[in-house]
């Protein structure tokens, strides 16, 4: 199981979701979906997206239990 560290990150780099959304023109609610453990509902595109937003690698975003 995907455990996700974007809650985390978000959260260290003082990133809101308004933000994230008004920046990648992402949805608010796919980024809701993978703060809460849903990642594997993510495309790769999307945690590509979210990855070169937060400054980091798309394995960066979550780890495996």
């Amino acid at each position: 199981m995907l455990t996700s560290n974007i809650k985390s990150i978000m959260k260290e780099r003082k990133v809101t979701i308004r933000a994230m959304v008004a920046d990648t023109g992402l949805s608010g609610d796919t980024i809701s979906r993978a703060r809460k453990d849903q990642i594997s509902m993510c495309s790769l595109g999307t945690l590509g997206i979210m990855a070169k937003y937060l400054g980091c690698k798309i394995k960066d975003l979550f780890d495996e239990d």
